[in-house]
């Protein structure tokens, strides 16, 4: 499935799966990494929760993704990604998607860590994140390669309030993962980590792997393999979507 816009390859839309009060700072700062034939979109919620740092909020938020996927393949776009280092939504994202690729921050950047070092240490805000995060380094295959959670001690929305205390306490951290846990590669466990990783790799001499990057570009790299070799998320059991007799017959178009 080809973009139908002239002289666009991709077409991807970025969804921050939060409420973002003021100028959404996405579109910005990942139009300087996109590929230059990708064009990229960036959408978020109009009501709900600013964080998902608590499960309840999380489950809020699903169903909205699960409709802001649905329009985005009707409207044409070649992939979503699900701007949240949770993962939100993605297998039943996944589920409903009939071509349209889709991704999100934790399985992009695992998967990208695991080709650039064999051991990664995750840095994340606060300990309240940690036992979701494992859950899904565990679904995702990666636990054996995980050396370590590092929390920092900052709430999602103090993350750029502060850039230099943000940065001087992920440095304190990655250190310890890199010189006691022998991390080999760091992920910044936090979209709102975005921005950092340049530096904080000058420093550390590791690999830094922005996930709001990571999806961006994985997704690009998922687009090509569907388009040019047919390869998709196979629909024979995990991604089997619900029939359509049965959400006409229920009435659960309005969810989809």
């Amino acid at each position: 499935m080809k973009s139908k816009i002239f002289g666009v390859k991709r077409r991807v839309l970025y969804i921050n799966p939060v409420v973002i009060e003021g100028v959404d700072p996405f579109k910005g700062y990942l139009s300087q990494f996109k590929d230059p034939e990708t064009e990229l979109e960036v959408t978020s919620l109009t009501e709900g929760p600013r964080h998902l740092r608590y499960y309840s909020y999380g489950s809020l938020v699903v169903p909205k993704i699960l409709k802001i996927i649905k329009k985005a393949e009707k409207e044409n776009f070649d992939a979503a990604v699900i701007g949240c280092f949770y993962d939100p939504g993605l297998r039943e994202a996944r589920e409903i998607a009939e071509k349209l690729v889709v991704t999100a921050p934790a399985e992009a950047s695992m998967h990208i860590a695991m080709t650039l070092g064999k051991r990664f240490s995750i840095i994340v805000g606060g300990n309240k994140s940690i036992p979701l995060m494992r859950e899904n380094v565990i679904k995702y295959g990666f636990q054996d390669q995980l050396v370590s959670f590092h929390a920092i001690g900052m709430e999602v929305l103090n993350l750029q309030r502060d850039p230099a205390e943000t940065k001087r306490r992920v440095v304190q951290a990655a250190k310890k993962a890199i010189e006691l846990e022998e991390a080999e590669v760091i992920i910044l466990g936090c979209t709102q980590q975005f921005g950092f990783y340049k530096e904080l790799q000058n420093i550390l001499g590791v690999p830094v792997i922005d996930v709001a990057l990571a999806a961006l570009n994985y997704a690009e790299f998922l687009i090509d393999l569907r388009n040019n070799y047919g390869w998709y998320c196979s629909k024979k059991n995990e991604y089997l979507p619900p029939p359509n007799e049965e959400i006409k017959a229920w009435n659960l178009l309005d969810l989809f």
